[in-house]
């Protein structure tokens, strides 16, 4: 029988497609690479499988710059792929859950391009001195308003100016894209993962951010000590308008089985929007919480894991609401380096203990590719650099490159079972030792560890739907958790 509910206290294992297996020998990872490797998948003791944007893509900013949202971008396969994919997957257990990047397109898109869409986008006029219509600031840097000759107006941007944003205060723009989320459901993906999902809507009067203050929100995955994170973020994006459409995509969602929605919210007040965005059982099942990620924390603290949860669980006025958590992603510095003395150095200790911890958090939980296997975060040669936002901020950032680097799956040097061609990120040196194959024979191995932890926690009632409390203790960096079943009243 199907299990509605199989989303919460599931284990989901994110894929960087690009950077997983290559079959095809040209230096990119690809669909028919995650097929070759579920066996692997499966072993590791995950629900689920989360994969990185594949659709159609010129790949300005590694497919979250869409240009057609119901085909598969070559670099990557094609269709007959990802149907084979999603075929294979349901065989051995496991759910396919696709990331849909919404708020934004490709500014190759037909709709931006097309003269009758024009009002699928957001312009606005000029100041009069000629200067952007207000002070919003692109999370990638400088104005988040992007002047075109052609139309003599500025269109909106969050992102890069290659990534014009959606207007969803259209109603055509709306239904068109719960047409493109009712081709992927009707193709039988168990979910979405929707990319900064609140981002969707903007304030049509395009009010000033006002200064920041000190003491407000933290810094999620997409900010650090920039321009961005100097405004409070209340018009250009976190807009009450939201609620109405995340229920009609709920109403859409339920008309099939076993299916969820994953948010993931970038915003100064991020455990209270999650409160608000996972009320009840209209909008989504759950959010993808950026706080343990956050590039302000430079070490691991009971603070750091404790207050995100007690914030979610708190005020809550339903039991409804479910969190999600991860400590890595291909958008923020790997965490056996994030927590670690040294930026590119790692302990396989630090990475087996972020393992155990991270299973046994009250709520859904992710792992991101190579954390099974303990990588470290790479460094990454200036001219090897491909993240178009490291361009901006090197030296002082070398963006996400070094977290997006090649799987390693054996020690087969200098491409480590990747592909038989150079990458498109060199695989790093420091990942040589801790291939896949060499850790399958090592009992003590992080990969090892990362098996016996997930399949040890599917089968504790107490840690995948139980409760939790936190006991004080007299150090910052001791964190004492209990999990219980209030049923059974285990521990």
């Amino acid at each position: 029988m199907s299990d509605v509910n199989w989303w919460r206290g599931a284990c989901i294992y994110q894929i960087y497609p690009r950077s997983f297996l290559d079959t095809n020998n040209d230096g990119s990872g690809d669909l028919p690479g995650i097929t070759q490797q579920l066996d692997y998948i499966a072993s590791l003791g995950v629900d689920a499988i989360w994969i990185s944007p594949f659709f159609k893509s010129p790949m300005k900013d590694f497919g979250y710059d869409v240009s057609d949202y119901r085909a598969i971008d070559a670099l990557f396969g094609n269709m007959n792929d990802f149907d084979n994919l999603l075929k294979a997957a349901h065989q051995k257990g496991l759910k396919i859950i696709i990331d849909l990047v919404l708020s934004h397109t490709s500014d190759q898109h037909p709709w931006f391009t097309s003269p009758d869409k024009k009002d699928w986008y957001v312009w606005a006029d000029a100041k009069e001195n000629g200067m952007p219509p207000n002070n919003w600031v692109s999370v990638f840097g400088g104005s988040a308003w992007e002047w075109s000759n052609k139309h003599k107006q500025y269109y909106l941007h969050n992102f890069l100016k290659e990534q014009p944003d959606l207007n969803f205060h259209n109603p055509e723009v709306q239904k068109e894209i719960l047409g493109i989320c009712k081709f992927w459901l009707d193709k039988g993906v168990d979910g979405f993962r929707l990319d900064v999902v609140n981002f969707y809507f903007h304030d049509q009067h395009l009010r000033d951010n006002p200064p920041r203050k000190a003491e407000q929100g933290f810094a999620t995955q997409f900010e650090s000590d920039t321009p961005y994170s100097s405004q409070s973020h209340i018009y250009d994006k976190s807009r009450p308008e939201m609620f109405e459409f995340l229920k009609t995509l709920r109403t859409l969602t339920n008309q099939y089985d076993d299916r969820v929605l994953i948010g993931e919210i970038g915003d100064d007040h991020p455990y209270k929007l999650a409160q608000e965005y996972t009320k009840g059982e209209e909008h989504l099942h759950t959010t993808y919480n950026p706080h343990m990620m956050s590039g302000t924390q430079k070490n691991l603290t009971e603070d750091l894991i404790r207050k995100p949860i007690e914030e979610f669980y708190s005020n809550k006025s339903d039991t409804s609401g479910w969190p999600s958590w991860a400590f890595s992603n291909h958008d923020v510095v790997r965490a056996a380096s994030r927590w670690y003395n040294e930026p590119f150095e790692h302990d396989p200790r630090l990475s087996i203990l972020l393992i155990a911890l991270l299973g046994c958090l009250p709520g859904t939980i992710f792992v991101y590719q190579g954390e099974e296997l303990g990588l470290p975060e790479a460094e990454i040669p200036f001219e090897n650099i491909q993240d178009p936002w490291a361009k901006e901020t090197w030296p002082q950032w070398q963006g996400r490159d070094g977290c997006r680097t090649p799987i390693p799956w054996d020690d087969e040097q200098p491409f480590c079972g990747f592909s038989t061609t150079e990458p498109w990120l060199p695989v790093a040196q420091s990942h040589y030792s801790l291939n896949y194959t060499d850790q399958l024979k090592e009992k003590h191995s992080t990969l090892a560890f990362t098996k016996r932890l997930l399949n040890w926690r599917a089968n504790k009632p107490e840690i995948i739907r139980g409760d939790f409390k936190f006991i004080d203790t007299s150090h910052s960096k001791i964190i004492h958790l209990v999990r219980f079943d209030n049923k059974n009243e285990t521990n």
